[in-house]
């Protein structure tokens, strides 16, 4: 971990400089420690992908005294394989051409077969480092070298929302419509952000996602389920689906 001051009232703390699970865990670990220190003086305390800022009251304390409180040689930071416990959020998607135009081009960049895409996309867990950019837009990790694609040279102006895409190294679900420059392979019917439940996300950051192919008439089924506000959770969401 390396310190480095911004301004008299903020300071960084940086990782490794990498995107990875161990960084994601170690900014984790932490932040949380760093809030249950329970300093007046701290104002906020913002985690990244790979660094933490904290901003202070230099009033209450300066930079040398702020350290000194924080006492990060007392961290403890884990070696060991914590994904026996971690969360998976399962979320369908129709990959065809009709809701993912962008599927044979993601193809075509790797030279590999619209199969091969979608068994490769929903072959892999993907971590949600944050959320961000809107609403219950999650950025995810652990996107297959084998599918980066370039972003689209013309953004579109309008992607429906529950839009699955990828975007150089990283692939995402569009949780509302928005203008966006992602390649588009798939959707999901899952209403995934809902600001009138709660919680008003199916996933928070520290969750992992799992995406699994369904075909065009589970696609309706689910649809009707949230029409009809009988939507199954436990059934489509919260279960071990294996396709």
């Amino acid at each position: 971990m390396e310190i480095k001051v911004i301004n008299e009232q903020s300071i960084l703390l940086y990782f490794k400089e990498e995107i990875s699970e161990k960084n994601y865990k170690d900014v984790d670990t932490t932040t949380q420690y760093i809030l249950s220190k329970n300093i007046s003086a701290i104002r906020d305390v913002v985690p990244s992908y790979r660094a933490i800022m904290i901003n202070f009251d230099n009033k209450q304390l300066d930079y040398e005294q702020l350290i000194s409180q924080l006492e990060l040689d007392h961290i403890e930071l884990s070696t060991s394989d914590e994904n026996a416990n971690k969360k998976v959020i399962h979320i369908p998607v129709l990959y065809n051409l009709e809701v993912g135009p962008d599927l044979e081009e993601v193809a075509k960049h790797n030279n590999l077969s619209v199969d091969e895409v979608i068994n490769i996309h929903t072959d892999n867990e993907y971590l949600i480092y944050m959320l961000g950019f809107m609403p219950g837009f999650p950025f995810l990790g652990g996107l297959d070298k084998r599918l980066h694609t370039p972003r689209r040279s013309e953004p579109r102006v309008k992607i429906n929302a529950g839009s699955v895409g990828i975007a150089n190294n990283q692939t995402g679900l569009y949780p509302s419509d928005s203008p966006g420059g992602w390649q588009i392979i798939g959707r999901t019917p899952l209403k995934v952000f809902d600001q009138y439940s709660d919680p008003m996300t199916l996933y928070e950051a520290g969750d992992y996602i799992k995406f699994y192919a369904i075909d065009e008439a589970t696609f309706k089924e689910i649809e009707t389920e949230i029409a009809n506000n009988k939507f199954n959770k436990e059934k489509w969401v919260t279960n071990n689906h294996e396709h």
